[in-house]
């Protein structure tokens, strides 16, 4: 980038890449799976700047704190492994969350519900199943073991169809639980059950960000600048709560946004984002 380019604005996914990144503790181990692009730029970027002492482990590869030059196109691509300090095996990193050393995991789902419960087995009940779906990939141990779990989506907004039918990603209830949040599904409590883990304490969307509460319930705590607690209530399927203190998302300061620009000059982390959302930006402010 040329850095006499003044920097005014940012966009939705670099706005969403910092507040995924601020989630990040520094001194932690910290896990970011395969496939978004979105939650690696945010772990290079707090890496970089407010987390150096955050012990990063790459999704496809398991190298510990490489520093790539950009991000490549996929996570299977050994250019993201560039420098890693040393490797895990998959054993190993299962072993460290079992045994309560995996600070942060990062999460998503096609159905993400109230208590932070999500769901990538299959749509439909048992008698009827509409959707395979991938599959957790550890995600279910490792929901439980990760010390804290952070969870993502791009994909928050929905559109009613012509009979006015709404898919949601914020669910009332999930059709089948592959990663485990506050409570079940019957309102069976976290602390009841025998996971190590403290569950999910944040929801990063591309409408805004909740955290939970006391009860585990899913709290709206911040907006964005372009969104509101009327059109994020629209595209979630469960009543939830607001913080007292609902403000809007703080934006990335101009050396951060460089940072994500120079991590992914191929704009890479777009391919998580809708066609629409691509264009949201937002001025900075003294722009």
């Amino acid at each position: 980038m040329n850095k006499a380019t003044k920097i005014t604005s940012c966009t939705l996914g670099e706005l969403m890449i910092y507040q995924i990144a601020l989630s990040i503790e520094d001194g932690i181990l910290a896990f970011h799976g395969f496939g978004s692009p979105l939650v690696q730029l945010a772990l290079h970027l707090a890496k970089r700047n407010h987390a150096p002492n955050l012990v990063l482990v790459a999704g496809a590869t398991y190298g510990i704190n490489p520093t790539p030059a950009f991000l490549t196109p996929t996570t299977n691509d050994f250019a993201m492994n560039r420098d890693a300090e040393c490797h895990l095996s998959i054993e190993e990193l299962f072993d460290l969350a079992a045994s309560g050393r995996l600070g942060r995991m990062f999460l998503s789902g096609l159905q993400i519900d109230r208590w932070g419960n999500m769901n990538v087995t299959r749509l439909g009940d048992d008698d009827r199943l509409t959707l395979k779906l991938p599959g957790g990939g550890g995600g279910c141990n490792l929901s439980s073991d990760a010390d804290h779990v952070t969870i993502w989506t791009a994909a928050h907004r929905t559109h009613a169809d012509d009979l006015g039918r709404r898919r949601y990603r914020l669910v009332n209830r999930c059709d089948f639980v592959t990663s485990v949040g506050h409570r079940t599904a019957e309102g069976l409590p976290r602390s009841s059950m025998p996971y190590r883990g403290r569950g999910p304490d944040c929801i990063v969307t591309d409408l805004g960000i909740f955290g939970f509460n006391a009860e585990g319930h899913a709290e709206l705590r911040f907006t964005y600048p372009d969104t509101n607690l009327e059109l994020i209530a629209e595209s979630t399927e469960f009543e939830f709560p607001v913080a007292a203190n609902l403000s809007t998302a703080a934006l990335p300061e101009p050396d951060l946004i460089e940072c994500i620009r120079r991590l992914d000059p191929l704009k890479i982390h777009e391919r998580e984002l809708s066609q629409d959302d691509r264009g949201r930006t937002f001025e900075l402010d003294g722009a």
